[in-house]
């Protein structure tokens, strides 16, 4: 069952695995903002990208039985690399079935660890790994529907309210709902004045459809710049956790997820990928509510980019 307890546990499970990311001012920031602005830099995870957590604190809950037969994941590429990298770590077999959308550059990372590569279509992914877990017996460990996963992601929240507990808010990204889920799970637990607020694509807006409609709802897969945010439906497990604890979820149009990446690049310095500066998109868009002088921190999820995604910054302008 996914508690607070659970990602403790996590958090106790991981930590000889993990990093334990830095949480930075951006005072550079504040004047786009309008807001004292903080980062929490999951591009500076092991794998770069927080998915590490979760597949982690999945992984190292199976039976030594299960380690042998090995693992299976679908993945846009964060969580996938996340796999291979536990898998190499563990001395186990990984297969990881990543559509054919996903980043050249995730896919060349998830090969050089040594896991074994399948690619199709993104709407048939979840399928294929299911058959490649049944041809091998292995184990299938999701991107987000899993309650261990979600725990393990629930891990940056524990850290962000330890780090940083007088947040006015926290801004995460959300495609399934494993890290919103964690992370609100965590933060409404460990520092309940704080509020998260999501922060999905325009055009996927599989979370704030469902949250409308109160039951989970499936929108058309479509391609975005946050190319880490693809599902188009909420995962059963997590919607639950999200519809408890999150505060909003806001709409991101693609131009201002490139608007806030170019802002963090430029003014902040950090480098991260598209998906990982959709909440930072979401207040130049004016869609969040923040006043002068509140302390907003925004999850920066992963630094999986390629040259090819900081040269289509040139032509874009930040308000």
């Amino acid at each position: 069952m996914f508690s607070f307890e659970e990602i403790r546990k996590a958090e106790e499970r991981i930590r000889p695995y993990i990093v334990k990311t830095p949480l930075v001012r951006l005072v550079n920031l504040d004047p786009y903002l309008h807001c004292e602005v903080y980062a929490k830099l999951e591009n500076l995870q092991l794998t770069g990208a927080f998915k590490l957590r979760g597949a982690l604190n999945k992984i190292l809950s199976l039976s030594e039985e299960q380690l042998k037969k090995g693992v299976v994941c679908a993945s846009s590429g964060n969580h996938g690399k996340a796999l291979a990298y536990s898998a190499k770590k563990l001395g186990i077999p990984a297969t990881v079935v990543i559509p054919t959308t996903a980043a050249p550059i995730k896919v060349e990372a998830i090969k050089a660890l040594g896991a074994e590569v399948v690619q199709c279509d993104v709407t048939e992914r979840f399928r294929v790994a299911e058959e490649v877990c049944a041809e091998k017996g292995a184990v299938l460990v999701p991107p987000y529907n899993d309650e261990l996963v979600m725990a393990g992601q629930g891990t940056a929240g524990l850290e962000i309210a330890e780090q940083q507990p007088d947040l006015d808010a926290v801004i995460v990204p959300v495609s399934g709902g494993g890290l919103i889920g964690g992370v609100s799970e965590a933060i409404k637990n460990a520092a309940p004045g704080m509020k998260v607020y999501g922060a999905e694509p325009a055009v996927l807006p599989r979370y704030s459809a469902s949250l409308a409609a109160g039951e989970r709802v499936q929108v058309p897969a479509v391609k975005t710049v946050a190319d880490a945010l693809v599902s188009n439906m909420p995962g059963e497990k997590c919607f639950p956790v999200v519809q408890k604890n999150v505060d909003q979820v806001f709409d991101v149009a693609e131009e201002y997820v490139l608007k806030g990446m170019k802002l963090l690049l430029t003014e902040g310095k950090i480098f991260a990928e598209p998906s990982s500066c959709i909440g930072i998109g979401a207040v130049l868009q004016g869609l969040v509510p923040v006043e002068e002088g509140q302390k907003i921190c925004f999850l920066i999820s992963g630094g999986s980019a390629a040259l090819s995604q900081i040269r289509q910054l040139e032509e874009v302008q930040i308000p």
